[in-house]
């Protein structure tokens, strides 16, 4: 495992894409690079939802993606929205799909990847896997194309752990590339940004119930 690598706020600028707006729901795109909520340092207020309040002063986060990971964020309007989301997220009753680009060439043309995963507390935010102290965690994985010395791999989680993507492809030998936390320094150098984005999500409405894609095109 790498050593830390220093994190240095630097959030991009320019206005969020809102992909869905509707009375119960806001579904918008995340750039790579701004934090989901506010961190701890005075200078990491500015953020996904600290934006999209300035916007939408009713929004709140439902769900998060780790400040390098670009792609489909929605937010809940109302409180019964909110609630409705909420236990989506926690039943599972929803799905997400991303794309990512790792180092080294995949054999396999796709495989399920099961290990429990957890924080690895002295070398927060770090996570790891253990098979006597972890939380299931489950990711599904296909290979799209096979570059020169990358591949470029569709990802399918079943769970929703904290850094869950980045850590088993890892342990799988194949690194996101641009990875400060988890990739070797050849690996993280072979991108500028962490190749991880979060392209589609299916949900429920919280009105009526009916099934909704929404789609944020894979920036690379």
């Amino acid at each position: 495992m790498p050593d830390q690598r220093p994190f240095t706020y630097d959030p991009p600028a320019g206005p969020l894409t809102i992909l869905h707006e509707d009375a119960d729901i806001l579904v918008a795109a995340k750039p790579s690079g701004l934090l989901s909520v506010p961190g701890k340092a005075a200078d990491h207020a500015d953020c996904m939802i600290s934006r999209l309040n300035g916007l939408y002063p009713e929004a709140t986060l439902v769900h998060r993606l780790d400040c390098p990971t670009s792609g489909v964020m929605v937010f809940a309007r109302n409180r019964a929205s909110h609630r409705h989301l909420g236990l989506q997220f926690e039943r599972r009753k929803l799905s997400k799909t991303y794309v990512a680009r790792v180092w080294g060439e995949v054999m396999e043309d796709e495989g399920v990847i099961d290990k429990p995963m957890r924080c690895d507390w002295p070398n927060r935010p770090r996570q790891m896997i253990d098979f006597e102290l972890g939380r299931p965690a489950l990711t599904r994985w296909k290979v799209e194309a096979r570059e020169d010395g990358v591949t470029r791999v569709r990802l399918f989680p079943e769970t929703g752990r904290s850094h869950q993507l980045r850590v088993h492809m890892a342990d799988l030998g194949h690194a996101i590339l641009g990875d400060a936390i988890y990739a070797d320094d050849a690996a993280f150098a072979a991108a500028p940004r962490l190749q991880l984005h979060a392209e589609t999500l299916t949900l429920r409405h919280p009105q009526g119930g009916a099934e909704m894609t929404f789609r944020d095109p894979c920036p690379f």
